[in-house]
Parts: structure tokens; sequence; C-alpha cells
């Protein structure tokens, strides 16, 4: 077989990433694949841009990267499966190296050394899934800092930020790539993801459990406090609370109080 046949007969099986539309500039990928999911696009339909103007995170919380960046993607997905966020964090750290680690439930994140301060867990990419799931769809939104230079961030995005990192709940890193290695990490993206969402539930709690940045930590959330002890079979987090007993967390957020 020909190179460009084998070529062709590779894009044939691979289900992810085709089609795929590029935008130079767009406001969101997640809200322009969710139209085409509205209207019918095949599993596997890929949207990317080089920058986004209003790209958003879990909480209504915007992803700031600058032009040309980072790898910013939505997929269009049918036939979801139940613990998609769980294994859109592990696939991103597949390809992020050995140091990512995952907090609750799907911000990749590593560890960093702050002068003057305890060491903190800085944001390398963000997840966000939308969707409809009485019609068996969801778009998967990743955005991930390839080759971000941190000073070209907003103040509060910054791992060396102190007030306003905090509050925004996502200090950046960086993988430290140059720009022209994003279209790579993207395809490599796309074959971590597809993996993935080939193996058993089994796989994504062993490798997610594997990457769990919480556990043994103490943490808050708006109903309380604990220390966290990983998660469940269905991918809820469980807390021991400091007066005895267990809870586990389905949804909302968490907040480090320490890292000991």
């Amino acid at each position: 077989m020909s190179g460009p046949a084998r070529a062709r007969a590779i894009n044939d099986r691979k289900a992810l990433g085709h089609p795929r539309v590029h935008l130079r500039r767009t406001d969101s990928t997640n809200e322009r694949a969710r139209a085409l999911a509205i209207a019918g696009a095949a599993h596997g339909t890929l949207v990317t841009a080089s920058e986004q103007t209003a790209g958003r995170g879990r909480h209504g919380r915007r992803w700031s990267a600058p032009d040309g960046s980072s790898v910013l993607m939505s997929l269009v997905l049918r036939s979801v499966p139940p613990l998609l966020p769980l294994l859109a964090a592990v696939a991103v750290c597949d390809v992020a190296g050995a140091s990512a680690m995952i907090k609750w439930p799907n911000d990749v994140v590593v560890p960093q050394e702050v002068a003057g301060a305890a060491p903190t867990l800085a944001k390398l990419a963000g997840i966000l899934i939308e969707g409809r799931p009485q019609e068996d769809w969801a778009v998967l939104g990743i955005g991930l800092n390839v080759a971000v230079a941190l000073e070209q961030l907003p103040p509060e995005l910054r791992p060396d930020g102190t007030v306003g990192a905090e509050h925004a709940g996502r200090p950046a890193a960086s993988m430290g790539k140059r720009p022209q290695e994003i279209e790579p990490t993207l395809a490599q993206l796309l074959d971590a993801l597809e993996r993935r969402l080939a193996e058993p539930a089994e796989a994504t709690l062993r490798a997610w459990r594997g990457r769990d940045a919480l556990r043994g930590r103490e943490i808050a959330w708006s109903g309380g406090r604990g220390r966290a002890q990983g998660i469940d079979g269905v991918g809820r987090l469980l807390v021991a609370l400091p007066a005895g007993g267990r809870t586990a967390l389905g949804a909302g957020e968490v907040h480090l109080e320490s890292i000991d």
C-alpha cells in the first residue's frame, strides 16, 4: 500500500477528529461544537481554534490563553460513557506526562513551587462537558496550555499570583513546548481519547486514582471540610469528616485547605 493510501486508511479508521472545523478566532469552540451537534454532526466531529475570545471552564470561569499557544478543542461525542469527565482528564494526563495530576473531578494540574509560599497545584488543562443526556450526545471541550508564556497571562492567572490566583481558582502552568508543537499535541490527545474511550470503566477508575492530586489532603467545599480519600466506583469524591464518618461528593467544587 502506498504512503498516501496508508494515510487515508488510517484516517478512515479514526473516529475522533473527522470531520474537523478549524477557526482562526472564535468565541468558544464548545459553542460552535454544540451548534453542530444539535444539527446532527457525527460522533468525533472536532472544532478547534487558534484563539478564543469567550472560552470558559467549569462554574462559569473563563479560559484565558494567548493566541496560538494552546490546544483549544471541542469534540462531539455520541453514546456518551458515564465516566467521561474522569476519562477525559486521564487522557490529557497521558499526553501531559508523568508529573500531571488530577484535581477532582477533572482539572489537570502539576505541582509547582511558589517563592515564599507553600507549593501549589498549577492548572495545566481545563475540561468542560456540555450536552443533552436525553439525546445521548455531549460536547467535550479541552483547553491545554502547550506553549504559553506565563507572563502573557492576566496577573490573576499566573502561578506567582496571590489573592488573584486564589479567587480565580486556576493558576496556570504550561507544557513548555513551542507553538509548532500544538498540532502534534492535539493528535496525541485525540489518540489518547480514542484509547481511553475503548477501555472499560474499571480501567478509567484505576488510571484516575493513579493521578489523584487530592487523596490524603485537607479540602473544603460549600458544605463543609474533611480529608479526601479518593473516588468511588461512579467517580464521586470520598471525604472523611472531622467528626467521624464519610461523605461522597457528586458535584461542586473543592479547595485545598493545605498541602502536606
